[in-house]
């Protein structure tokens, strides 16, 4: 699994001119991408990751400070572009493989006592935020 995190100060998520997610106080905003080998223990993996993840204001993590996580499903993190102008996508899941495990993350997470908005697995999803910091983390499971 593959994840961007960047520290925010507000966030959101709107499918088809509606909100579906969104937070409005700091925070992180996570693009979660699946390729064919992940498992439900590495989604276990990444949320507690992020629920720990010490990159708030005063080295405070989500769950030091009740921090709210926006959780979106990305495909495209596991593009290939090395070749050519066109990338490839053959490294990314298929949508039956990965919806479950961006899932299993969001499930967990809340299972750790994390508020929690999401997007709209496979959907055309335009995303707004205000990166603070800034500060931008790839992290790989």
């Amino acid at each position: 699994m593959r994840a961007v995190v960047q520290r925010v100060s507000s966030a959101s998520v709107s499918v088809d001119g509606a909100m579906v997610g969104a937070i409005d106080e700091p925070g992180l905003m996570v693009l979660v991408g699946v390729t064919h080998t992940d498992t439900p223990e590495q989604a276990a993996k990444l949320a507690a990751k992020l629920w720990g993840l010490r990159i708030l204001h005063g080295e405070k993590s989500c769950s030091d400070v009740s921090a709210p996580l926006l959780v979106i499903s990305q495909f495209t993190l596991y593009g290939d572009a090395r070749k050519g102008r066109r990338p490839t996508w053959q490294a990314a899941a298929p949508g039956e493989t990965a919806e479950p495990l961006v899932d299993a993350v969001v499930a967990e997470l809340r299972a750790l006592g994390a508020r929690v908005e999401t997007g709209v697995f496979g959907a055309d999803m335009k995303v707004s935020l205000v990166n603070d910091g800034p500060i931008t983390l790839v992290l790989e499971m």
